[in-house]
């Protein structure tokens, strides 16, 4: 399992506030910093998913995962400009927007978003490192992440909040009515959305590359993500008529 030291930890956070200082202009820093300030501790600890095949399952995969949209924000927005996209927005709100994409994943401002999974059985049948604190009440992760955003008074562009709440994609059903419109006037008129959405795909299987280049055995055998009793049930069943099948 891919592990990150205390001085990566360390380093990852200052990294992360030096892009603060670096992009974020003077109007919001003030309150972004505060905001970052008081919750230092659980940013910088916090897992970016829950089970270890996901991505950055870990403490600190959070703002490692953070880190990792934001430089491929930047290099997809690159890529975009070189192919004559449409680029109608600022790298502040572009890096704004990454920044703060997972925001909602540290929780609310009294409770954390994943607690470690106490259940042997979902550590070991489901690969369930972390868990969804029952303490949180229910909002969506881009939700959160704004309401957390206001709480602190930080302003967001239309353009940053469509972003966040679009990241995604069509993975979440909510955004198909940005992303399947088929009236032209009711078109995304930036395509930061879309820059966003394919940096964090990008980052998100990285981080799933590494995670399977960490669990290799020592005879080299990649290890896979761990299947449920019905998932390898499934698979049995399915092994015996494929049998039958071909019996003979």
């Amino acid at each position: 399992m891919k592990k990150l030291t205390a001085e990566q930890l360390e380093m990852n956070w200052q990294t992360l506030i030096d892009i603060i200082e670096k992009y974020i202009g003077e109007d919001r820093k003030e309150n972004l910093l505060k905001f970052y300030g008081d919750f230092k501790e659980r940013m910088m600890f916090a897992p970016a998913s829950a089970k270890g095949h996901y991505h950055n399952a870990m403490p600190g995969g959070y703002v490692e995962h953070i880190l990792h949209i934001i430089n491929h924000s930047l290099e997809v927005k690159e890529l975009w400009e070189k192919n004559d996209g449409m680029i109608n927005f600022t790298d502040e709100e572009l890096v704004f927007a990454a920044m703060h994409h997972d925001l909602g994943k540290i929780g609310d401002l009294d409770n954390e978003y994943y607690v470690p999974q106490t259940s042997d059985w979902h550590r070991t049948n489901r690969g369930e490192i972390y868990t969804h604190n029952p303490d949180l009440s229910y909002m969506k992760v881009p939700d959160r992440g704004l309401w957390l955003l206001q709480h602190y008074g930080v302003k967001v562009t239309e353009k940053e909040y469509i972003g966040i709440k679009l990241t995604d994609g069509l993975y979440d059903e909510a955004n198909k009515s940005y992303l399947m419109s088929y009236n032209p006037d009711w078109a995304l008129r930036s395509n930061l959305p879309y820059i966003l959405h394919q940096a964090d795909m990008m980052a998100t299987h990285i981080e799933y590359d590494q995670w399977m280049r960490s669990n290799k055995t020592s005879n080299g055998v990649v290890s896979k993500a761990p299947k449920t009793k019905d998932e390898q049930k499934q698979v049995d069943n399915l092994k015996n008529k494929f049998d039958e099948l071909f019996a003979g």
